[in-house]
């Protein structure tokens, strides 16, 4: 089954859940952790996410370049202008269960400009 999700307006967070119980499969009665799920996820509208509060500010992503002391990190608001769909795709895969289903689960989320 394909489900269709307008962001438009969604808090990201709130989002990236519900998603992340879609690709799951956990809708289903059928539902069994170990087995990947069907359903493809398909976002649309993704640069129109909204956040609540100070978020935009305040929210820092990091990533290391593997180099001692190279932490760098990237204020929300700077990652969303550049990449809106790399916002979502991230919290929706740290959302998903730490196990090897993941990105066999990530590859059915399509994200549409």
């Amino acid at each position: 089954m394909e489900y269709v999700i307008d962001a438009k307006n969604q808090k990201l967070g709130r989002l990236a859940s519900h998603i992340a119980q879609l690709l799951q499969g956990k809708q289903h009665a059928d539902y069994l952790p170990h087995n990947p799920g069907k359903d493809r996820v398909v976002v649309k509208n993704v640069s129109q996410i909204a956040v609540t509060g100070r978020k935009a500010e305040q929210k820092i992503y990091y990533r290391h370049t593997g180099y001692m002391g190279h932490l760098r990190e990237r204020v929300y608001k700077e990652y969303f202008a550049m990449a809106p769909e790399k916002v979502l795709i991230l919290a929706v895969k740290r959302m998903l269960p730490q196990n090897f289903l993941k990105q066999n689960r990530l590859n059915r989320l399509v994200i549409e400009k």
